[in-house]
């Protein structure tokens, strides 16, 4: 006789006593979403993982530091019967079964009541897969669903995450597009327009739609740019439209990207914003390249400056003298064409000569390049090597220790 299929339901759980047996990986697998679900969890269980037992010391579920005894599932709504004894799994199945609570067993999938789904989430869905009794095939089906939501290659025309007439600032990475953020890929998925910085993952853009409108702000460094009032202005008219618009910045919105300047401006004309955080250059382009900011035994903090004046500049705001006192690394964003000035002023105020540099260009695309330097050499071997923007600057120690590259 064929296995006939389970019945699909989801459970709400909030304020209702869950009972969980056993503290091994098991149950720490499955805590969080009984946790997220508001489930009010006893975990029963003589010893527990590190994780459990940092879930019972914050509040999260209550730990009763015994084995199972029956009786300990009586006024439960679900229980997950995940001991090491076969034995004692075999007697709380029983219970439950006399009991008519749904409970899952991890050790004989054939002898439980329920079964436990592939789940996954993606903002505000949440997708359950059974295939019987094969949680490879669960798993792998679930994975195919929940990545065609997040990248927009399954249609979901039912679902969209954000109301028309709003924008969403999304941070893009540091240029490879397969360091965008999940959501801010879901975004572009969905957006009607798309206000693209040079900076931000240009490859992306080809795979919208063609009814999607692409604006260039064209915010090319030192050369032909956007004002960004124009910027602003475009992002309202079109959201005033009553269009899904979102804003494509490189790196992170809040990291030297006037992303708040934006908000406030979106934020007067009572325009709703999301702001979806991106990697910032600042960190990933050093690790991609192989070079750590922060290093046991090497460096304990690494300070992030913009460049974009000089040190000797009356607009800047940036600190040197202090900076150069500092035993950490120091990552300058936009200083290429400053570097020179920046180094001299470093070692002016203290930072010695013979401090590593690398000045890495265009970092994590095709067409990265890697300049290795010391603070007494960088003005000259820049200068010499056509080095050009966009490039991350990392003076340090971190340099000489590490791997070189990251590609």
């Amino acid at each position: 006789m064929p296995e006939l299929p389970a019945y699909p339901v989801g459970l709400r759980l909030a304020g209702r006593r869950v009972v969980v047996l056993g503290g091994g990986t098991v149950a720490q697998r499955r805590l969080p979403s009984l946790i997220a679900a508001g489930a009010v969890v006893e975990l029963i269980s003589p010893e527990v993982t590190a994780t459990i037992e940092a879930m019972a010391d914050t509040g999260e579920i209550s730990w009763a530091r015994r084995g199972y005894r029956p009786g300990d599932l009586a006024d439960a709504w679900y229980a997950l019967i995940a001991t090491s004894d076969p034995a004692a799994n075999e007697v709380a199945s029983a219970e439950a079964e006399r009991s008519r609570v749904w409970a899952v067993r991890s050790d004989d999938a054939t002898a439980a009541t329920a079964w436990t789904p592939a789940t996954g989430h993606s903002e505000g869905v949440t997708v359950a897969v059974l295939t019987g009794q094969d949680p490879r095939r669960s798993a792998a089906v679930r994975d195919a669903v929940i990545e065609g939501l997040r990248d927009g290659t399954l249609a979901a025309p039912a679902f969209r995450e954000r109301a028309s007439g709003s924008v969403a600032l999304v941070g893009g990475g540091p240029g490879d597009p397969d360091l965008i953020t999940v959501r801010g890929r879901r975004l572009l998925a969905a957006a009607d327009v798309v206000v693209a910085d040079r900076l931000g993952p240009r490859e992306l853009l080809d795979e919208l739609p063609p009814h999607v409108e692409v604006i260039d702000a064209a915010k090319i460094p030192y050369g032909r740019a956007m004002a960004q009032e124009a910027i602003n202005e475009a992002l309202i008219r079109h959201a005033k439209a009553g269009r899904a618009v979102v804003r494509l910045k490189g790196g992170d919105p809040y990291v030297f990207g006037r992303g708040m300047e934006e908000a406030q401006a979106l934020a007067a004309e009572g325009i709703p914003v999301t702001v979806v955080p991106g990697i910032s250059s600042s960190i990933s382009v050093p690790a991609v390249a192989g070079i750590p900011v922060t290093h046991r035994g090497v460096a304990h903090e690494f300070t992030v400056v913009s460049g974009h004046v000089a040190p000797d500049d009356s607009r800047s705001l940036v600190d040197w003298a202090a900076l150069a006192r500092l035993r950490g690394t120091l990552v300058v964003l936009m200083g290429v064409e400053r570097i020179a000035a920046i180094a001299k002023a470093l070692v002016e105020h203290g930072r010695d000569g013979g401090t590593p540099v690398a000045v890495i260009q265009e970092g994590t695309t095709a067409t990265e390049r890697r300049l290795d330097a010391t603070l007494a050499t960088v003005g000259d071997a820049v200068a010499r090597e056509g080095i050009r923007p966009p490039a991350v600057i990392v003076i340090g120690d971190v340099v000489a220790v590490g791997l070189g590259t990251g590609r």
